[in-house]
């Protein structure tokens, strides 16, 4: 089945250009935050998941069909084919076919795509979703997606252990089993800055000033700035930790030391050395390195940093039997083998236990990659910001967005 193509001519452009010029993952995230502002979401939509790999095996289908809704470039693709080897991979074993969709690009504009069929529970058009945990939190407290069936997933038993409980509203992973883990860390253009980023001070440095960067993900920034000012994100904390890494982040913003504030496209401002030190992704500081000659450091500080899981639900309006293919895609990606594979190509931490002993014989140089398999010290680093009430999440994102000018 032929690969459907977005409406807007700019996502258009940007999938031609990477058909034609065979871009690499890096150069079309560069694409995509340029072509943004017109672009909306961008959407890769593949009926089969295969896309034009006509001549790969993907099964006849004859076991059923479901809708996997995904963020972009979070699934391993290979850009010769056009085709997501470990996906076909999972139709050919199962004859179920995927519809796989690369819609997602953000929590909020995303569940406001759904929000309303959500509330009725009805169809959204997606058999599964793979948001990041703290809306899987907000989904679950409004009862708004469905129990998972670990009968049917025994290779689930692979979940790294401290994943199992991290999702404070859903311990035992009830309902949410992670996809991938991000993790987000401080990062510094290790010439221009050989004293490197040990606590949220050293982005106050005089010769940073105009130089240092935040992201617009209020979880991943604040979270760094209230570990860094003693509070225990994962634990008992309210409007007085806030408020004070709130106050520390609008002066650097007011002084000029912060000037950018930015979602994916602050790799750019890493690239022009427009921005010098920032909080970071550490998946894509991974792939700058890869592609750039190692320019950066990044580290989770001492103080701490923020990790989180992008998790498989199964919203309410799932037919029952459309669930249970769910559960076998679930089980399908939680064998080590099967998580490496992925784990190669999108460099983020994987959930899966066994991936980095499967990953010898996938990539031997990716086995001691600590973006993908974080060593002990560095797990003991990475806490998860507590899952907030409704209330809560409202009040915090407001103030944040404001102090951003949003």
């Amino acid at each position: 089945m032929v690969r459907q193509m977005p409406e807007d001519p700019i996502v258009r452009n940007i999938i031609d250009l990477m058909r034609g010029a065979q871009m690499n993952r890096r150069a079309l995230l560069r694409g995509a935050a340029v072509g943004a502002a017109g672009a909306g979401t961008l959407a890769l939509s593949a009926c089969g998941g295969g896309g034009g790999g006509g001549s790969v095996e993907q099964g006849d289908g004859s076991a059923g069909s479901i809708v996997w809704g995904n963020w972009t470039y979070y699934l391993d693709f290979n850009e010769d084919t056009q085709t997501w080897p470990t996906l076909d991979e999972f139709m050919a074993q199962t004859n179920i076919s995927v519809d796989y969709i690369e819609d997602i690009d953000d929590n909020n504009t995303f569940y406001g795509k759904i929000k309303d069929q959500l509330q009725l529970g009805q169809n959204t058009g997606y058999d599964t979703i793979t948001l990041t945990d703290w809306m899987n939190g907000r989904l679950i407290q409004d009862g708004q997606v469905q129990e998972l069936d670990a009968s049917r997933m025994p290779n689930t038993k692979n979940l790294l252990a401290n994943l199992r409980d991290s999702l404070d509203v859903d311990p035992g992973r009830k309902y949410t089993m992670p996809w991938q883990a991000p993790a987000s860390g401080v990062v510094w253009n290790t010439e221009a800055v050989p004293d490197g980023i040990k606590t949220i001070d050293d982005f106050l440095r005089p010769e940073l000033k105009g130089k240092v960067g935040m992201l617009t993900e209020m979880r991943d920034t604040m979270g760094i700035i209230m570990q860094g000012l003693g509070t225990d994100i994962s634990g008992e904390w309210g409007d007085p930790e806030f408020d004070a890494a709130l106050a520390w982040l609008d002066d650097a913003i007011k002084s000029g030391q912060v000037a950018q504030l930015k979602g994916n496209s602050y790799t750019q401002d890493l690239e022009t050395d427009t921005t010098l030190a920032a909080i970071a992704w550490t998946g894509d500081i991974a792939i700058l390195n890869s592609e750039q000659g190692e320019r950066w450091t990044l580290e989770v500080p001492e103080s701490g940093g923020v990790i989180t899981a992008d998790s498989f639900t199964v919203p309410n309006g799932t037919t029952p039997e459309n669930k249970e293919l769910v559960e076998d895609l679930i089980n399908f990606y939680y064998e080590p083998e099967i998580a490496a594979q992925v784990a190669d190509y999108v460099w983020f931490v994987t959930p899966v236990e066994g991936a980095r002993e499967a990953m010898e014989a996938i990539n031997p140089e990716q086995v001691d990659n600590p973006f993908i398999f974080p060593d002990d010290d560095m797990n003991s680093r990475l806490h998860g910001f507590r899952t907030l009430t409704p209330q809560e999440d409202k009040k915090y994102t407001e103030a944040f967005s404001k102090v951003l000018g949003l």
